[in-house]
This record gives structure tokens, sequence and C-alpha cells, in this order.
């Protein structure tokens, strides 16, 4: 707990002592309890934390004109600018399309990767939208309603009209979904086109005021509330190699 920043080994003791920590669901009794970093599950007050020092997680507010791999084929920016400061071969938990900006998390941890980029465990996303024309409550109601897609038919989870003036409006939404480029094809669909597109929060990560292009790591609260839905998460249904795009 220590070596893994939580708190410094007196008080990791104290927290022990007074029974606020467990492994593997059960309450820890014994100051010299050993665990495996690699397979163990250790809480504090409930909250999972990261003991495996190897493992890193970094927010990227990723700007446009960025594909999100880590080595592009065509010579296009990528991500690896993010990345070359960190000694951990770190890769994107899903992607963003080239035009779309904002959060994207970067990490070298596969198993939480997988439960928060997979569409079946139902990991939350929020984006604000600048589109083409004004929207009106009606259109709103048809995003939650649900439309057709050449896939099938997809609902908004959320939906809020930000501002709609001049020919232009903001629309913020919240969606699990992970198919190809959603959020464009369904405003496309009732008839207002994306201008602009950012992706504001993941889950239980939120851009915040981070600039366009820079990074920051995880606080201890984020990696917990990260843990939490990956160690809560069952057995996704579906294609477990699908790969979607927003």
């Amino acid at each position: 707990m220590a070596a893994a920043g939580v708190a410094s080994r007196r008080v990791a003791e104290n927290l022990i002592a007074e029974g606020r920590v467990t492994v593997n669901g059960e309450v820890v009794d014994a100051l010299g309890r050993r665990v495996d970093a690699e397979h163990d599950q250790i809480s504090v007050d409930g909250v999972p934390i990261q003991v495996d020092t190897s493992r890193r997680y970094v927010l990227l507010n990723k700007p446009t004109g960025v594909v999100s791999t880590m080595l592009d084929e065509r010579g296009r920016a990528d991500l690896s600018q993010f990345v070359e400061k960190f000694e951990e071969r770190l890769f994107n938990v899903g992607r963003l399309d080239a035009e779309t900006s904002g959060l994207l998390l970067l990490t070298n941890d596969g198993s939480l990767a997988h439960v928060l980029a997979h569409p079946s465990f139902g990991v939350t996303k929020t984006y604000i939208a600048k589109v083409a024309g004004n929207v009106n409550p009606a259109t709103v109601q048809m995003l939650l309603d649900g439309v057709e897609l050449e896939d099938g038919r997809i609902a908004a989870d959320k939906v809020r009209l930000l501002e709609s003036s001049r020919g232009e409006s903001l629309v913020e939404l919240t969606l699990h979904s992970g198919r190809n480029r959603v959020v464009r094809r369904m405003l496309d669909a009732v008839g207002h086109p994306v201008n602009e597109l950012v992706r504001r929060s993941f889950g239980p990560l939120h851009l915040g005021s981070l600039p366009s292009g820079r990074t920051r790591e995880l606080t201890s609260v984020e990696l917990g509330q990260l843990l939490g839905i990956a160690r809560g998460a069952g057995k996704p249904v579906g294609d477990p190699n699908a790969e979607t795009s927003d």
C-alpha cells in the first residue's frame, strides 16, 4: 500500500489495524499478510486500490487531427507523441476518430481496458456536439426514443440541448454504445450534421480543464472508481474482439 502511494507505511498499518483493508473481500487482520499484486484485489474502506506499481493510467485530451493508434502506417499524427515520456508501453482504451477531440484513456492494464472499451459492459460516455441547425425539443426526444441506423436502432441514454441560435446548436449526449462513429451518425439521422465533437467524460473520468494535447495521470479516487467498475463487471456478451470508434 505504501509503495502504491495509497498511504505512508505507518498510516497503512493503522488502516489495517482498524479493519479498513480487505483482500479479495476479506478483512485483513494481520500486518504481515502477503499478497500477490497481480492477482489479489485490495480495497481500503471499500474502494479498490492498485498495488501493482507496473500499471499506469493516463488521461489524454486528444486533439483533432490525431488518429487513435500508436503507430499510423500512413504517416498521420498518432498517439505515440503523447506516450514517449512514459517508460511503460501504453495503449489507448477505445478510439476517437481523427475529427473528434477529447478524453482518451491510455494504460498498460489490459484487463481494465477490456471492461472499459467493450460495449457489453455499458460504460457511459458523454459528448458535446456542435451541430448544424437549430435543434428543438422534438429532436431531443427522437434521440432519446431511438433512431434507425444502417446497423440497427440506437437510443441515447441522456440528451441535453445546451444552446441553439443562429443556425447552430450545442447538444450533450450520453450513451453506452460503442458503435463506430455513432454520435455523428445519430445526429445526421435527425438532420443535424456534426460540425465539432468532443468527448467530455468516459465512465467516472472527466476531462475538466485539461488543455488539448496534454496528459495527466489519474488520481487515486479516479483509479479506485475504474477498478471498482472492472471488479464488478460480469462476463461480456457479443464479440470480445470488437473494436469501436466514437
